[in-house]
């Protein structure tokens, strides 16, 4: 009987066979990820080992980034194909199993060096229609968030061991996109500064009741009550988000004030002075914006404001990336604003404001990714290396996204009156400083 590693040696060799005519020069061409890379890869310097008997060179070196020249080493022929064909799928892999290896430099150069080079570019052009056709298939495959479905894809991600998530983000578990008055802003300082700007464009007054539409961990509909004295209902799928929070809620002594419950939007009945979802509007899938929309304007009383702050594209429609499907958020998209104004407005909603956050998610993933590799021996206590390794892919792989492909965050404030909010946007700056001196009174803890 053969063992193990004589039977992965002899897969491997009948892997390389199978591939070797796109992998070798035996047909007069260089092999296909080597011929892919020389075309993209302009700014900074990438040698790669593995493709050749000798290590190969592509571009040359930044004297303003020395950062970018890095070395790696794959594994083997048929990783490379593999990363050359899909590289969306199994360029992360390949590094979460080490088939991929960096000799010099880090992810993040490596990662910044192909965001330099890739942004705006594909590996592939594919038609038109093809790129329809494939599109179409992959809403209907990846999108259907039936109430069951997307419980299992929250869980998924939000259901993770609590060690993961308090060694990356802030004291108050804001799991989105912070807002930086200052380049010199910390992580607590710009997520205290998000708060106080939806609080802003929301027109929260004392006694008004507001759903929180994935509610993550409490932190926003905590402050939100804290700052200004609403009554805030939190919603989210995940369970162990709900029983994190309701225990945060209990310790400050707001429960007569904020809620958490495990439901779906869906089934919520009760309308609402203001409604405010911050980082849950990626998980809805197009096949349902038309019942989200419709929802809001549901629950919203006559003169209700609601603020929608997530993740969009730029360059219009598209899909989600297989790697990011497959481990991180099976069932995500994020859209492009065609795909949701139409639905705005056969909702019946009025689009009071929108703006669009555009480095301020980059730098908030830069701090988180800082904090992971700081703490990621705490990480390492729970999970195995090869998550750890997925985790800074992920964190990495979302900040290049962000500085250098078409990724932002859109604000964007909705209405059933065309009279609920003022003409001007003066009220929130008016706002914000008045709720920063809330914000330094003492706070209250229950023990």
């Amino acid at each position: 009987m053969e063992s193990p590693r004589t039977a992965e040696k002899a897969d491997d060799s009948w892997r390389t066979k199978l591939a070797q005519p796109w992998l070798s020069g035996r047909l007069g061409r260089p092999a296909l990820l080597q011929r892919r890379l020389s075309k993209l890869i302009k700014i900074g310097r990438l040698t790669v080992k593995g493709l050749r008997r000798e290590p190969v060179t592509f571009g040359a070196v930044v004297p303003d980034a020395p950062h970018l020249d890095v070395v790696v080493r794959i594994k083997d022929r048929f990783t490379a194909l593999r990363i050359a064909m899909r590289p969306e799928l199994h360029f992360g892999e390949a590094y979460m199993d080490r088939s991929l290896v960096l000799e010099q430099g880090t992810l993040w150069d490596l990662l910044e060096l192909c965001g330099r080079n890739f942004a705006g570019r594909s590996w592939h052009r594919i038609p038109n229609p093809v790129r329809r056709v494939s599109r179409t298939l992959a809403l209907a495959a990846h999108q259907l968030n039936s109430r069951r479905r997307a419980r299992t894809n929250v869980a998924h991600h939000y259901d993770l061991s609590d060690v993961l998530f308090r060694n990356f983000l802030d004291a108050d578990r804001h799991y989105s996109c912070a807002y930086f008055r200052s380049p010199s802003d910390t992580l607590e300082q710009a997520q205290s500064a998000k708060v106080m700007h939806i609080a802003a464009k929301l027109l929260l007054r004392p006694n008004m009741h507001v759903l929180d539409i994935g509610c993550g961990w409490g932190g926003l509909a905590i402050s939100l009550a804290r700052l200004t004295g609403v009554h805030v209902t939190g919603i989210t799928l995940s369970k162990e988000q709900a029983a994190f929070a309701t225990r945060r809620i209990d310790r400050a002594g707001l429960r007569d004030q904020v809620t958490v419950a495990v439901m779906d939007y869906r089934d919520v009945q009760r309308q609402y002075d203001r409604i405010v979802s911050v980082g849950m509007f990626e998980h809805v899938g197009v096949p349902y914006y038309q019942a989200f929309f419709d929802t809001i304007k549901r629950l919203l009383t006559e003169d209700g404001v609601a603020l929608l702050h997530a993740i969009g594209r730029t360059d219009g429609p598209g899909m989600t990336d297989a790697w990011t499907r497959k481990y991180i958020f099976p069932g995500g998209y994020v859209p492009a604003l065609s795909e949701v104004l139409p639905r705005v407005e056969k909702a019946g909603l009025w689009v009071t404001d929108i703006e669009l956050l555009r480095l301020h998610y980059a730098e908030t993933l830069r701090l988180w990714r800082e904090r992971f590799l700081a703490n990621i021996e705490h990480v390492r206590s729970v999970y195995d290396e090869r998550f750890c390794r997925m985790w800074e892919f992920f964190l990495a792989g979302s900040e290049i996204g962000f500085r250098y492909d078409n990724l932002m965050v859109f604000q964007m404030q909705l209405a059933k009156r065309i009279d609920a909010v003022p003409l001007t946007r003066d009220y929130v700056i008016a706002a914000e400083s008045a709720m920063r001196t809330v914000a330094m009174l003492p706070v209250r803890m229950v023990p």
